[in-house]
C-alpha cells in the first residue's frame, strides 16, 4: 500500500490570530458606523448625531485598518516555511 500524501497547512496559527484581529477591527468599525438612535422623535432630524465624527471618520478608518490587517494575515509567511 502507498503512503497517504499530506499537504502542508496553508495558514499557521499566527495567521489565524492576525485574521481574527482584522475581523474584530472590522466588526468594531461596523458597530460604530451603525450608531444608534439619533433621536427619540423620528420626525426630527438630528444632524450632530448622524454626521458625528465617530460615524463619518473613525468607523471607516477602523474598517480599512481591519482590511489591511486581513491582507497582511493572508500574505504573511509562516516562520517554519
Amino acid at each position: 500500500m502507498s503512503e497517504p500524501k499530506t499537504t502542508p497547512a496553508m495558514f499557521s496559527k499566527d495567521n489565524y490570530i492576525w485574521m481574527l484581529a482584522g475581523l474584530v477591527l472590522i466588526a468594531i468599525g461596523m458597530f460604530l458606523m451603525s450608531g444608534g438612535k439619533s433621536n427619540t422623535d423620528p420626525t426630527v432630524f438630528n444632524k450632530e448625531a448622524v454626521y458625528s465624527t465617530t460615524r463619518i471618520t473613525v468607523a471607516p478608518i477602523l474598517i480599512l485598518a481591519g482590511l489591511v490587517v486581513e491582507i497582511f494575515a493572508i500574505f504573511k509567511k509562516s516562520k517554519t516555511a
